[in-house]
């Protein structure tokens, strides 16, 4: 009798030990399967009369080899519909989410009906993350389509296409910390709640200051803005010699969830 209780507390104990080998190549093969998955994204990437650490991964913003040439990527019908027919040039910020101070910028030319991804930069938004409803001081981005007119900054004009404003006025208060002393060295003017055809800084807020404004693409100073989107010296001087108001360029920009809704 004990050995036949033996065998079978021997075969049970090689059946659990079976079992549980079965279990641990099924975990080691689901882990491996996920950081294959997370080695696609690339580092994450910075300020603004509104503040920028790293964003999202410029191959998520990537069109698949399913995706629809003649679409913007990431965005719904909504936000399609929302670009000109005339702009033949679209900046899209895909932001992290919606609470994220970090996100990705990402330039498409149209050429015919086709969108072709030109180059994407890490960069930062608002440092509490994006808006359907933003408000003067509420530290995030809005969300929405908006045309890009002008362009200036403390130094001087590194080939616009847009008109360019120089200026000392652009320079950040001294008082401000250090690291943002440069961050409107070069600033792309954002057409939100301002008046075109003028230089980024005038103050005038056609829909009443509440709904803020001096909103701008400018230079990284490493973290979240106050509702500027912010990119390195190298991508402001590369979008300010390539955006063509001949090709009626328009900002896209939000966080991916509102976008893609």
């Amino acid at each position: 009798m004990r050995n036949r209780g033996t065998r079978r507390v021997t075969v049970t104990t090689a059946a659990r030990a079976t079992a549980l080998t079965v279990l641990v190549i099924l975990s080691a093969s689901a882990a491996l399967t996920t950081m294959t998955a997370c080695d696609a994204s690339g580092p994450r990437g910075g300020a603004g009369p509104g503040g920028g650490a790293n964003a999202g991964s410029a191959a998520r913003t990537s069109p698949s080899a399913t995706a629809d040439p003649t679409r913007v990527p990431g965005l719904s019908d909504r936000w399609q519909r929302r670009i000109p027919e005339e702009s033949r040039q679209v900046v899209a910020v895909y932001g992290d989410g919606v609470d994220s101070p970090r996100s990705t910028v990402v330039l498409y030319t149209r050429h015919g009906t086709t969108w072709e991804r030109v180059r994407a930069w890490p960069a930062h938004n608002g440092k509490k993350g994006w808006t359907t409803d933003h408000r003067e001081g509420d530290n995030r981005s809005p969300v929405g389509v908006f045309t890009l007119s002008d362009a200036g900054g403390v130094l001087r004009d590194p080939g616009s296409r847009l008109p360019y404003t120089r200026s000392t006025a652009f320079a950040a208060p001294r008082w401000w910390s250090k690291s943002h002393w440069h961050d409107f060295d070069h600033v792309i003017a954002i057409d939100y709640n301002r008046v075109r055809g003028t230089p980024p800084n005038d103050p005038t807020r056609p829909e009443g200051r509440a709904k803020g404004g001096g909103i701008w693409l400018h230079l990284d100073h490493g973290s979240g803005t106050s509702a500027c989107v912010s990119l390195s010296e190298s991508a402001m001087e590369y979008l300010l010699r390539t955006l063509d108001p001949e090709r009626r360029p328009v900002m896209v920009m939000g966080d991916r969830a509102e976008l893609a809704r």
